[in-house]
């Protein structure tokens, strides 16, 4: 039987046990240390962003946000049903209602159009996920909101380092959230960053990052003692889960180098198959440059879809699914979710399957995996 080739597997670029070691050496391992200011630093620096914070995971940044917007019932925040729950989820928390608004069928990302018919005098924010990494219609949006009192929020779990018109992904927004999950990009197993592009906002997200003290007031010699101020909770991250995303971090141009082949071989590869096979292949980026997060195929049916999915399978590789709609589950109808409310997000999402991809994949799993795509017929 073949090996088995995964969706994703983890990836060493190959100084995160030098900066493990480096930070058990310096017995700072909590959060706060020299690795967490030093990847705040270089995303800082890099994106040109007012500042970075690390968090735990892109969920608790996104909850940090929704804390520096004061949320609470009778807000609302317009949020993408294809999306993971984290997106809604943190807004909700705070006793916002998200609603759920549909995507672009080309490139599953926010339709403007869909977010218009949704805004009134209680949006308050509209998230926006730039899907597998390609940038969201932020002209559009932007134009959109010009003069609204709406917040824009980058969820960019998928998009670091991706651009829109030469300008980074998460900068346009008055907030953006990165992901540092397994399965992205650049990876320390758990973990985020909220990205904030007001200087303004910076002292309060990292009372919120402290528990809701002063603690960095207290650090930095401004008080004599520290206390509670403010809401806040447990939202930084390890130093030694710095030290290996540091070490990401700085090889990040190797990584998008590695990505964009990868995808670029499977475009290439299975262009031929797709079109004689009625599936759609992932949308370019265009103009913009794409993270190249992930692969996708778009089939003609949910049943085909499933059938591709055990083919794959049975020559032992995982192909996954992605997002169900958020406005069918249990919990989106209970904030007024109905079917027929996203039509493109309820057609689509029963018909993509993810491909693996993963910064370490080699050229022999690949071809593995495109012969036997190729083999599949709908």
């Amino acid at each position: 039987m073949a090996d088995f080739i995964p969706f994703n597997k983890p990836y060493l670029a190959g100084g995160e046990l030098h900066y493990i070691r480096q930070s058990i050496d310096g017995r700072h391992t909590a959060g706060g240390g020299p690795f967490t200011a030093r990847c705040e630093a270089l995303l800082r620096d890099s994106l040109g962003c007012s500042a970075a914070l690390l968090t735990t995971s892109c969920t608790h940044a996104l909850e940090m946000a929704a804390l520096l917007l004061d949320l609470g019932p009778g807000d609302e925040v317009i949020v993408p049903s294809f999306t993971f729950v984290s997106t809604a989820n943190a807004f909700a928390l705070r006793g916002a209602r998200p609603v759920f608004a549909d995507v672009d069928e080309t490139t599953l990302n926010l339709d403007p159009e869909s977010v218009a018919r949704r805004l009134n005098e209680k949006t308050k924010a509209v998230v926006i996920v730039h899907y597998a990494g390609v940038a969201g219609d932020m002209p559009a949006l932007g134009k959109l909101l010009h003069d609204r009192p709406v917040t824009l929020i980058e969820d960019n779990a998928h998009g670091l380092y991706g651009t829109c018109g030469g300008k980074y992904l998460g900068t346009f927004g008055r907030f953006a959230t990165l992901s540092f999950h397994e399965t992205k990009n650049f990876s320390c197993g758990e973990g985020g960053a909220l990205l904030l592009n007001d200087p303004a906002d910076l002292a309060r997200a990292e009372i919120f990052r402290d528990k809701g003290t002063n603690r960095k007031n207290y650090l930095s010699g401004l008080v004599d003692k520290y206390t509670w101020v403010d809401l806040g909770s447990s939202y930084s991250p390890s130093d030694l889960l710095a030290a290996f995303l540091l070490a990401q971090l700085e090889n990040r141009e190797t990584i998008r180098h590695l990505r964009e082949k990868l995808w670029n071989r499977y475009r290439t590869a299975l262009a031929d198959w797709a079109a004689a096979n009625g599936v759609r292949l992932p949308a370019g980026s265009g103009a913009n440059d794409s993270t190249h997060h992930l692969f996708h195929l778009i089939l003609d049916s949910e049943p085909t879809r499933n059938r591709l999915m055990d083919h794959l399978r049975r020559r032992n590789i995982l192909a996954v699914f992605h997002y169900q709609p958020l406005h069918l589950s249990a919990m989106g109808r209970r904030f007024g979710g109905r079917p027929g409310d996203c039509p493109n997000t309820e057609e689509i999402s029963g018909r993509l399957l993810r491909l693996p991809l993963y910064n370490g994949m080699s050229e022999r799993e690949q071809e593995t995996v495109i012969q036997a795509v190729r083999e599949f017929s709908a």
